[in-house]
C-alpha cells in the first residue's frame, strides 16, 4: 500500500483524482478503452469533483460500474447512490461514458446481482475508486466480511455502525429510515481491479484507517485486505491519518 497524506480535503481529492485519471489515460493509450468502479458517500465529494474535470480522458471509451446500492430504495430518494452518481459524476462529465452500469435494488436484488455481475465479468477493471467506512467496511461489506466468495455482487445485511454512519452523514432523518440491506460489490471483485484509489478523509475514519493500514488482515476490518493489493494507494488527510504510528 502507498499512503498519501494531504493537508486538506480539497488537496486530498485532487491528488486521488490525479492518480486515478493517470491510470485511465494509460489504459486508453494501451488498449483504447478503460473500465472503472466508482464509489459514493461524503468521502468522495472532492475526489469526484476533481475527476470529472481531469483533462485528457475520452470518457466515451470508459465503462463504469456502480459499487453498491440500498435495497428497496427508488432512484429519486436523496440517499440513492444511483442519484448520487448520476448527479455528481455522469452528468458532470464532458462527454457521456461508454456505459455506466447502475445497480437497482428495487425489484429482485439477487437477480440484479447476477445481471450486473455478468456485465462486470466481461471487463478488466483498470481502477476502483473506493472509500473506507467508519467500521472498516469496503463498499457495503461490513465486518465480518466475506473474503472468499467469487460472486461479483452480493446481497448484504448492514450492521448498526454502518447504518449510523449513513445517518450521521445526513442522508436520512432517523436511524429507522436507513435500509437494513444493500447490494454490494464483493471484496474479491474489488480486489481484481488493477489499481485501487482509496479516498478517506475525516477524523471519524481514523480508527478504521489505522486498522486497515497497520492492523492484521482480517474480516473484522474488511479494508485491511487492501494490504494484499499490489497497487493500492490510500489518500488521507491529517485527521484520518492521526492514529497511524508510522
Amino acid at each position: 500500500m502507498d499512503i498519501v497524506i494531504a493537508d486538506s480535503k480539497p488537496a486530498l481529492g485532487e491528488q486521488a483524482a490525479a492518480r486515478g485519471a493517470a491510470v485511465i489515460r494509460d489504459a486508453l493509450a494501451r488498449r483504447g478503452r478503460a473500465a472503472v468502479i466508482v464509489a459514493t458517500g461524503a468521502s468522495q465529494f472532492e475526489m469526484l469533483g476533481a475527476l470529472v474535470a481531469a483533462e485528457g480522458i475520452d470518457w466515451t471509451r470508459v465503462t463504469a460500474f456502480h459499487l453498491d446500492e440500498y435495497i428497496g430504495m427508488p432512484a429519486t430518494h436523496p440517499a440513492s447512490f444511483r442519484k448520487y452518481l448520476r448527479e455528481r459524476f455522469v452528468e458532470r462529465l464532458p462527454s457521456p461514458p461508454a456505459a455506466f452500469h447502475y445497480l437497482s435494488g428495487e425489484s429482485d436484488p439477487r437477480a440484479e446481482c447476477l445481471r450486473v455481475g455478468g456485465l462486470i465479468a466481461r471487463h478488466a477493471i483498470d481502477v476502483a475508486f473506493i472509500g473506507i467506512g467508519e467500521n472498516g467496511h469496503l463498499a457495503f461489506n461490513d465486518p465480518p466480511a466475506d473474503f472468499e466468495t467469487e460472486e461479483p455482487y452480493l446481497v448484504v445485511d448492514l450492521d448498526e455502525a454502518c447504518r449510523r454512519q449513513q445517518l450521521g452523514e445526513g442522508w436520512f432523518r432517523t436511524l429507522d429510515d436507513v435500509p437494513r440491506q444493500a447490494i454490494s460489490m464483493s471484496v474479491r471483485q474489488i480486489m481484481k481491479a488493477a489499481a485501487i484509489v482509496c479516498t478517506v478523509p475525516d477524523a471519524r475514519k481514523a480508527r478504521a484507517v489505522q486498522g486497515a493500514v497497520e492492523g492484521p488482515i482480517t474480516p473484522a476490518c474488511p479494508s485491511s485486505i487492501l494490504q494484499r493489493h499490489p497497487a493500492a494507494t490510500i489518500f488521507l488527510d491529517r485527521d484520518s491519518a492521526s492514529l497511524l504510528k508510522r
